[in-house]
């Protein structure tokens, strides 16, 4: 946890002989479990690697809040968290197992929709809107940054809506990845150029 539980973790980890990692994990476990129990546990974390780089994920008791790519900074985004959704975070991976899973599956071609529940909180008016809209995109399809202005009842708002898409916190759930210029091409992305053209390659495949 940053601030209150992680610095207590690593010192417990810290005192652990070398090669004790089952009784590392296990000791984190519990701690996990009792930050849990004791309502002290806001924003559970962990990182899972895909073929488009280490993602971190992030979720609240709400769902899914954070979905953040080693470009943009791993540390940067749990500090984004604590400044916005609380102090109270935990690398905790059993709480994101399913999304996890989801993910891995989107990767291997056996998912093209994700069920998992979604915290937008750090989304608000136009650009909620916009992510709200994307979600209806569906897998295999783009839209330009003109037909989602459009679609969400602000046909002049482009540039706005491109900004929607760049600031997304939880990308590929939220397929702004699905969303490319006029003209065909990819246009910005998160996670850089090559894990959009990444992802769109996938779902034509």
């Amino acid at each position: 946890m940053t601030g209150t539980m992680e610095p207590e973790a690593r010192q417990l980890f810290g005192s652990l002989p070398a090669g004790e990692e089952q009784a590392s994990a296990r000791l984190h476990a519990r701690l996990v479990a009792a930050a849990a129990r004791e309502g002290i546990l806001d924003v559970a974390y962990r990182t899972v690697d895909t073929p488009v780089g280490t993602l971190l994920l992030a979720a609240t008791g709400q769902g899914l809040v954070r979905v953040a790519y080693a470009s943009q900074g791993h540390d940067a985004a749990l500090a984004q968290l604590a400044a916005l959704v609380s102090p109270r975070i935990l690398n905790a991976p059993g709480c994101l197992d399913e999304v996890a899973r989801q993910l891995e599956e989107y990767f291997a071609h056996q998912r093209r929709v994700f069920d998992v529940p979604l915290d937008m909180r750090l989304a608000k008016g136009f650009r909620r809107s916009v992510l709200a809209h994307l979600q209806q995109i569906p897998y295999g399809v783009t839209e330009s940054y003109s037909q989602v202005a459009t679609a969400v009842g602000s046909p002049r708002a482009v540039r706005a809506a491109g900004t929607a898409c760049a600031t997304n916190p939880v990308p590929i759930v939220v397929p702004c990845h699905r969303v490319v210029r006029s003209d065909g091409s990819p246009g910005g992305y998160a996670g850089g150029p090559d894990a959009k053209q990444a992802l769109l390659m996938l779902e034509a495949a």
